[in-house]
């Protein structure tokens, strides 16, 4: 595994601690009514934003940087690309030590100009006299790509900004673009000169005690209830020592109006129950109903060598269905890697449910998921990873016809190592403009957390390892040593 503990499950916490930021990985969030492709320079074609938050720059350790590859008709062209940091010309701020510039990404034309808007998180960067208070960037579209920028979001003594999960929809329905950021809610419309219109506090718990504090593992956007109106949902826990994993992780649904997000309502079960949250979430329309679904990667499985239940056993996703009314508890489902058709087996830490990324990867109009599973072994070698794609249908998510890749698979570059954790972070985007979207498989781990991305085309059946490429930090001309290079991926 190299000379770091993997992050893949609740170690992350630790890790995140550090850098004053909440928990939670990132995942590719649906944008919501207004803004869904990840177009910086607006010729059509999705492009790829790759963090790097541990990346060293101007000999600043951590200093963080984030790299853009932009999309043609061949797919990603990493020779259009861009390394975007503190030092880079009309970007605020400074290149400093343990900042972790990248550590939350998120995308959307804010300033409706036509071209679509990139939003950084900084959750170490001091401001003014108070060190770690943290920043949002927003680094604005282009015809020529990304270039300017603007904090939009400062934290203080008192009010940290956190930006490890971030999230952009149309939260009160007014045709602008608002930014959620873990415990920040942004209210558009924006500018270039004043950013945000308004700026208030998020809250994602129902009972937000300051003696029982939530830790947020990821927050996603999109129109659950079909009304035209973003809605918010975010995956909380409580981090009390005697809870196994599983326990005291819940949902909590904020629904969109046009008088802006709810207070949150806790999703429960039929019975009563809470319905049960995770460490990575996605939300896109997997059946084909008009309604946007959740889809709940849950891949902590248990502390030591007990395990909730069975069914936990290596990592599951669960599927709440969307509906005129939101969420439905009604209407769920779950998939592990024992379910018919899922490639593999459920082994303890797999970590399957980690990196869920949704979008249709076959043109067939079904949203699909990319499941990270870092912590998969591939023979002897522990926390080499994998990704599977579970393919949707009219009856829902399904494990039929489902496929999944390492580095071990043939046509795919690179070879399977200890520690890499492939799959840790996903993405489906379209770059090539051709109705399918590829799927882009980060390893933050590769090369002792130098860190690399896999891309893999998609056709009418779905992605392929022929013709899949990997590129890293030098392909870019970014810095390399230690870059954890793919820790987190937008879109």
């Amino acid at each position: 595994m190299g000379r770091r503990r993997s992050l893949s499950r609740l170690a992350l916490a630790a890790a995140v601690a550090v850098a004053g930021a909440a928990v939670g990985p990132a995942s590719a969030h649906a944008a919501g009514t207004t803004s869904v492709r990840a177009d910086f320079n607006g010729d059509g074609y999705a492009d790829l934003a790759v963090a790097a938050p541990e990346g060293a720059v101007g000999g600043h350790a951590r200093a963080g940087y984030v790299s853009v590859v932009y999309g043609s008709s061949k797919g990603l062209d990493t020779t259009h690309r861009q390394v975007i940091s503190q030092n880079t010309t009309g970007i605020p701020g400074a290149a400093e030590a343990n900042d972790y510039f990248g550590w939350g990404l998120s995308y959307g034309d804010l300033d409706g100009d036509g071209y679509t808007d990139l939003v950084v998180g900084a959750p170490n960067e001091g401001v003014g006299s108070v060190p770690g208070a943290g920043t949002l960037t927003a680094v604005w579209g282009g015809k020529a790509g990304l270039s300017g920028g603007r904090v939009v979001a400062a934290g203080s003594t008192f009010d940290q900004v956190r930006t490890r999960n971030t999230a952009v929809g149309d939260f009160n329905g007014d045709g602008r673009l608002d930014v959620a950021a873990d415990n920040h809610l942004l209210t558009g419309p924006f500018t270039r000169t004043a950013g945000a219109a308004a700026t208030g506090s998020l809250v994602l718990d129902t009972d937000d005690d300051i003696n029982s504090p939530y830790h947020i593992d990821d927050i996603a956007a999109g129109d659950v209830d079909h009304d035209g109106i973003t809605d918010l949902v975010g995956l909380i826990h409580t981090p009390v020592e005697e809870f196994w994993a599983g326990v005291g992780y819940r949902i909590a649904y904020l629904h969109g109006t046009k008088q802006g997000l709810s207070d949150p309502v806790e999703l429960t079960r039929t019975d009563g129950t809470d319905m049960p949250g995770g460490s990575s979430l996605g939300i896109g329309d997997v059946n084909k109903d008009g309604y946007a679904d959740l889809v709940i990667g849950r891949p902590v499985d248990g502390h030591g060598e007990e395990s909730v239940e069975p069914a936990l056993l290596g990592g599951q996703v669960g599927v709440v269905y969307g509906s005129a009314k939101g969420p439905d508890t009604s209407r769920t489902k779950v998939i592990n890697q024992n379910t018919a058709g899922v490639p593999g087996v459920s082994e303890k830490g797999d970590d399957f449910g980690l990196g869920i990324s949704v979008g249709d990867v076959n043109g067939d109009g079904y949203a699909d998921v990319a499941v990270g599973t870092p912590g998969e072994a591939i023979g002897t070698l522990a926390s080499a990873g994998g990704v599977a794609v579970l393919r949707g249908s009219a009856s829902g998510l399904t494990g039929s016809g489902a496929v999944s890749f390492s580095q071990d698979a043939t046509g795919v570059p690179g070879t399977a190592e200890k520690g890499d954790l492939f799959g840790g972070y996903t993405a489906l985007a379209d770059a090539n403009h051709d109705g399918r979207s590829e799927l882009y498989v980060a390893a933050h781990g590769e090369n002792t957390y130098d860190g690399g991305v896999w891309a893999f085309r998609s056709t009418s059946t779905g992605p392929t390892a022929t013709g899949s490429v990997s590129f890293g930090p030098a392909t870019l001309g970014a810095p390399v040593t230690d870059a954890w290079f793919g820790y987190g991926l937008a879109p």
